[in-house]
């Protein structure tokens, strides 16, 4: 893998250099801010499909998993909808012995917490990213959610967290929400859906998307979904690494 911009002195020479586990934690480091910070990790088809048949791992690669890998050791919380989770089937965050140290010197426990957020808690909480992970997995609904089924999630061991006062999530409450906990370094897989929310109210930080080098055709939904913003926010490349075809970017909001 190589890196595009920016070139500095440390920059690997070959395409073929392997980058360590160090040096991509280095690469993705979340900026030091006084509040909290809003990361999605997303991958697109070069004609801007999110995803195929459902699923983005025919989209990705064995670096944009090793990316990906990364980007969950670095957050505290990773926050997914909760079509994501029925189709992608999540399971609980791993603990990796590779960043228990680099976790434990940034204060935060062996792995990140997974939130899920979800209206109608229309989720099988059966499954261990409910019952067994290494921290409770939070669900993120509103007011107005199905109280049977808050209490099932408690039951299961979520910790129900309101973030609106609907039956749906407002994404700046869920920001807040998370942050009251201590849940700063935040990190969304998508779906495409809740990024577009994210995007919508203005609280998304910064995107790193891989774009693979695919053509998909089809109706596949985009990387982000839902109503257009009035106006399109400008965000700046701060990185930009290359392998096989694949870029791997990474924007933050100007």
């Amino acid at each position: 893998m190589r890196r595009l911009f920016p070139v500095t002195d440390q920059t690997p020479a070959s395409a073929d250099t392997e980058w360590s586990f160090e040096a991509l934690a280095e690469a993705y480091a979340y900026p030091r801010t006084d509040g909290p910070w809003l990361r999605a990790n997303m991958v697109s088809s070069l004609d801007g499909a999110g995803h195929h048949e459902g699923r983005s791992h025919p989209l990705s690669s064995d670096t944009d998993m090793r990316i990906f890998g990364m980007l969950r050791a670095l957050a505290d919380v990773v926050v997914v909808g909760a079509e994501t989770v029925r189709q992608e089937g999540y399971r609980p965050a791993r603990a990796r012995e590779v960043f228990a140290d680099r976790r434990a010197a940034a204060g935060q426990g062996p792995a990140p917490v997974i939130a899920v957020v979800t209206a109608s808690l229309d989720l099988d909480f059966s499954l261990p990213l409910f019952t067994s992970p290494l921290v409770p997995t939070i669900v993120l609904t509103g007011a107005s959610a199905p109280p049977d089924r808050m209490r099932e999630a408690e039951v299961a061991g979520a910790e129900v967290v309101i973030a609106g006062d609907g039956p749906g999530v407002e994404p700046a409450r869920a920001v807040e929400a998370l942050a009251e906990r201590g849940l700063v370094r935040m990190l969304t897989e998508g779906g495409p859906r809740l990024l577009g929310q994210f995007v919508a109210a203005g609280v998304l930080d910064e995107l790193c998307l891989t774009m693979s080098p695919v053509l998909t055709a089809g109706s596949a939904q985009r990387i982000a979904g839902g109503p257009p913003v009035s106006v399109p926010e400008r965000f700046r490349l701060e990185s930009l690494l290359e392998e096989a075809g694949f870029l791997y970017t990474r924007y933050r909001r100007i």
